[in-house]
C-alpha cells in the first residue's frame, strides 16, 4: 500500500479547511495557496470531496468550501478510502469477497488480513482533529503533511 498524492492532498485539504474553520466559505485559492497545490488538481480532489458530502459549496462572491461535518467526524481513513479505495497491503483483499482462487490453501493469507486490520483500525481511530490538537501541542498553527 502506496497512499498518493491524491489521497494526501485530500487529507491535506481537510486538515486546512478544519484550520481555518471561521463558519466561513473558503476560497480554492487560498487553499492552493497555503498548502501549494494547483488549481487543477484542487479543483478535482474538492470535487471528489464534495460529492461524498464531507464538504460544503457555495458559488459566487465569498464562495468556497468549507466541512459540511465537525473535523472530529472525519476519521484518516473515511477521507483517504474517499481517494484511494481499498487501503489494502496485497490485491486479494481489496473486495469483501476474497476471489483469489489459492485463498483457501493460502499460507500467508492471515499474515495480510491481519496487517489489513491493523492499518484499517489505526486509520479509522484519526480524526482530523486529532491531527490538529497533536498538531498544536507540538508546533503551533500551521499545519503540513
Amino acid at each position: 500500500m502506496k497512499i498518493s498524492t491524491k489521497g494526501r492532498y485530500a487529507l491535506r485539504i481537510m486538515i486546512d479547511l478544519a484550520q481555518h474553520n471561521k463558519d466561513e466559505f473558503i476560497s480554492l485559492k487560498s487553499i492552493s495557496e497555503r498548502q501549494e497545490i494547483s488549481m487543477k488538481y484542487l479543483e478535482m480532489i474538492v470535487a471528489s470531496l464534495h460529492t461524498a458530502g464531507f464538504v460544503l459549496s457555495l458559488r459566487g462572491k465569498g464562495g468556497g468550501y468549507k466541512l459540511a461535518k465537525p473535523a472530529d467526524a472525519y476519521t484518516v481513513g473515511s477521507v483517504l478510502k474517499l481517494t484511494e479505495g481499498s487501503l489494502s497491503p496485497v490485491a486479494c483483499l481489496e473486495n469483501p469477497n476474497n476471489t483469489c482462487n489459492r485463498a483457501d490453501g493460502c499460507i500467508s493469507l492471515p499474515l495480510w488480513q491481519k496487517l489489513d486490520k491493523m492499518i484499517d483500525d489505526y486509520f479509522e481511530s484519526v480524526t482530523v482533529q486529532d491531527l490538529l490538537d497533536q498538531h498544536h501541542q507540538v508546533v503551533g498553527d500551521d499545519y503540513n503533511i
